[in-house]
């Protein structure tokens, strides 16, 4: 969605606006030189429309909460966000990844992190060690089965 010059001036006289409608009415600073000029109307539709968009989103957040956790489920927890993202977009689910991210993280839904790796052998005992096989001389056929021949 690009911002064009036209939008950024008209965002930037309702921002104007808002922060002065305390002191003054806003049929008043309507009036106060802007190029292009702003009229009550423009300014309340600017506002309703940005009040739909977020109530468009808010709809389309739960639907998308709902898919994070079904591809949450499917992966056995195994992906985190950015794969997730990735996953919706083959989906054909047009979403940014901040998005993605912002919902995982709120909602908890995090990826398994990698096991730790764990030592299994115990080095520190009183019992004898085997000799070793590789460093004793080999005679005959038994070379063949020491080196596997």
């Amino acid at each position: 969605m690009g911002v064009g010059v036209l939008c950024e001036c008209a965002q930037v006289r309702c921002a104007f606006i808002t922060r002065h409608r305390r002191v003054w009415p806003i049929s008043v600073l309507c009036r106060v030189p802007h190029r292009p000029a702003a009229s009550v109307t423009g300014y309340h539709e600017h506002f309703g429309r940005r009040a739909r968009a977020a109530q468009r989103r808010q709809l389309s957040d739960d639907a998308l909460l709902v898919r994070l956790q079904i591809l949450h489920a499917e992966t056995h927890g195994a992906c985190g966000w950015p794969r997730t993202w990735k996953e919706l977009l083959t989906q054909g689910i047009r979403v940014g990844k901040e998005r993605v991210r912002k919902r995982m993280q709120l909602h908890g839904i995090r990826a398994k992190g990698k096991r730790r790796f764990r030592i299994t052998t115990d080095s520190g005992h009183d019992l004898p060690i085997a000799p070793s096989l590789a460093g004793a001389p080999v005679h005959g056929d038994k070379a063949r089965q020491v080196l596997g021949g």
